[in-house]
C-alpha cells in the first residue's frame, strides 16, 4: 500500500507537469498559426493508446507508456521521424514554414510554463507558511556532525559562524547547496577560538551515501524517551517510556550523538544502559540491534524556532529566489557530474527515488512543493542542448538564425537520431541507478 501511495502521487505530479510543460508548446504553436496533429500525456508507443479522441483537428490521448508526453507539430523533425509529410512543399500551417525566431518561441513554450509554475508554486507556499527556520545564533549547544562531517574535521559542539566568509542567520544554510555544492569554507568557534574548515568539492558524494543526516545537525540533549517499540531490545530489556539516559557502559552521555555513538560500535553486543527513572537511578543491558538501535523514540523536540511571514507581493521575489536556486543547484549538479567532482550515480534520481520523496502519506504542502522543485528541475532538462530535447531544437534554430538558412534536413534526422539514443542511455543509467540504490541494495 506504502508504495501505491508513492507511485500515485509521483504519477499526478508528473502527470500536471507533462501537461502543463507540453501545453506551452501547444499554445504557442497555435498562436503562430502551426498546427498540432496530437496532444499526448505518456507516450502512445507502437500506436497503443488507453484513450483519445479528436477535437478540431487535433488528436487528444493517453499513452501506455508513462515516460512523458508530446505534441506533435505538423511539418517539424522530431521524434516520431515522420518525414512523409516533409516530402512536400511547405504550407503555410507547418512548423518548418514560420520564420526562425516564431520556431524558437515554440521550443521553449515547455520550458517558459515550467519556470513559471515553478515561481508560481513556491510563491503560493511562502505566501501561506512563510519561512520557518533554525535561527544560528540561538542553537543551545552547537552541532552533531556526522561520520561525514568528522571526516572534514567537525566536532560535537562546535558553532559554525560563517560560510565563505559570510555570516549564517538560520542553521539550514550549514547544508545547503552553497556548502554542499562549492568548495566552501566554514569559519567554526570552537571552544571561543575561530577556525577555518575547508569542504570539499566532492563531498556530495559521501553525502549521497551516508544521508545529509550524517553530514551536520543541530546538537540536541536527551530528553525523557518518547516511546518503545514492542518487542525491541529496549522493551526486552524494561525500559520504558520516560525514562532518562543518563550512561552507556558507566560512561556519562548529555546528547543524543553521544548515545548513538555509543551504540554504532556496539552492534549486536550487550550494553548497560544507566537510567533515571522518577527519583531512582537503574541500570539495564539491552543487546543492541544490528542497525546501533535499541527501538527507542527520542524526543528531538526544544530548539527554537522563528516563522517569518510575507504579504502577497512579499513572497512573490522570496517564492522566485527558491524556485531559481534550484534550477542553479540542478545546473551546478550537473557541472559538477561534468567536470568529474561528483560521480554520476551518486548524483543523479529517477521515478523510484523521486517517489520516496514524495513519502507513503499524502501532505500537500510536501507535494506542492515537490512539484515545484521538479517543475524546475523539467525546465532544466529540457534546456540541455541534446537533439531531440527543446534545448538541442533551440540551439539548431539560433545556428539557423546566425546562417541566414536553415539546417538540412538530413542532419536533423541524424541529429533526432542521436539524441534518442543518447536519452535512451540516460534513462537506462538513472532506472539502473534507481534499482540498485532502492531495490537491490
Amino acid at each position: 500500500m506504502d508504495g501505491l501511495i508513492m507511485a500515485g502521487q509521483l504519477l499526478l505530479g508528473l502527470s500536471i507537469l507533462v501537461i502543463l510543460h507540453e501545453l506551452g508548446h501547444f499554445l504557442t504553436a497555435r498562436a503562430f498559426g502551426i498546427k498540432v496533429e496530437k496532444f499526448y500525456l505518456f507516450f502512445d508507443a507502437w500506436g497503443v493508446k488507453l484513450l483519445h479522441f479528436n477535437y478540431k483537428g487535433c488528436e487528444y490521448g493517453i499513452g501506455w507508456l508513462p515516460l512523458g508526453g508530446y505534441v506533435k507539430i505538423a511539418g517539424m523533425i522530431d521524434e516520431s521521424m515522420d518525414t512523409d509529410q516533409l516530402a512536400g512543399p511547405p504550407q503555410e500551417w507547418e512548423f518548418r514554414s514560420k520564420p526562425a525566431w516564431q520556431r524558437l518561441i515554440v521550443m521553449l513554450g515547455g520550458v517558459t510554463v515550467n519556470i513559471v509554475l515553478g515561481i508560481f508554486i513556491f510563491w503560493m507556499l511562502t505566501l501561506k507558511y512563510g519561512e520557518t527556520y533554525i535561527p544560528n545564533d540561538k542553537l543551545p549547544f552547537g552541532i552533531a556532525p556526522g561520520s561525514v562531517g568528522r571526516t572534514i574535521g567537525l566536532q560535537a559542539g562546535d558553532r559554525i559562524v560563517a560560510v565563505n566568509g559570510k555570516p549564517i542567520v538560520r542553521f539550514e544554510e550549514v547544508s545547503s547547496s552553497k556548502v554542499l555544492l562549492g568548495n566552501s569554507q566554514l569559519t567554526i568557534l570552537r571552544n571561543g577560538v575561530e577556525q577555518q574548515i575547508q569542504v570539499p568539492g566532492d563531498i556530495l558524494n559521501q553525502v549521497a551515501d551516508e544521508g545529509i543526516a550524517e553530514f551536520i545537525q543541530p546538537r540536541i540533549a536527551l530528553k525523557p524517551i518518547k516511546e518503545v517499540a514492542v518487542g525491541s531490545p529496549a522493551e526486552k530489556a524494561g525500559m520504558k517510556a520516560g525514562d532518562l539516559i543518563v550512561q552507556v557502559n558507566g560512561q556519562a552521555v548529555n546528547f543524543i550523538d553521544e548515545y548513538q555513538q555509543q551504540l554504532k560500535v556496539l552492534k549486536n553486543k550487550n550494553v548497560t544502559i544507566g537510567l533515571v527513572r522518577g527519583e531512582d537511578t537503574i541500570q539495564v543491558s539491552p543487546i543492541v540491534a544490528a542497525d546501533a538501535t535499541l527501538g527507542l523514540g527520542l524526543s528531538r523536540k526544544g530548539l527554537p524556532t522563528e516563522t517569518k511571514k510575507y504579504g502577497f507581493v512579499q513572497a512573490l521575489p522570496i517564492g522566485a529566489s527558491k524556485a531559481w536556486g534550484s534550477f542553479a543547484d540542478n545546473a551546478k549538479g550537473i557541472g559538477k557530474v561534468l567536470t568529474g567532482q561528483i560521480q554520476a550515480n551518486k548524483a543523479f534520481t529517477g521515478p523510484i527515488g523521486i517517489a520516496t520523496m514524495f513519502g507513503n502519506t499524502v501532505n500537500w504542502a510536501k507535494f506542492r512543493s515537490l512539484v515545484g522543485l521538479l517543475s524546475m528541475a523539467l525546465a532544466l532538462m529540457n534546456l540541455l542542448p541534446i537533439p531531440a530535447l527543446d534545448g538541442g531544437h533551440a540551439v539548431f534554430l539560433v545556428v539557423e538564425m546566425i546562417k541566414g538558412k536553415p539546417l538540412s534536413d538530413k542532419f536533423m534526422e541524424r541529429a533526432q537520431m542521436v539524441g534518442f539514443v543518447i536519452l535512451m542511455a540516460l534513462m537506462v543509467l538513472v532506472f539502473g541507478n534507481d534499482i540498485f540504490k532502492h531495490i537491490l541494495k
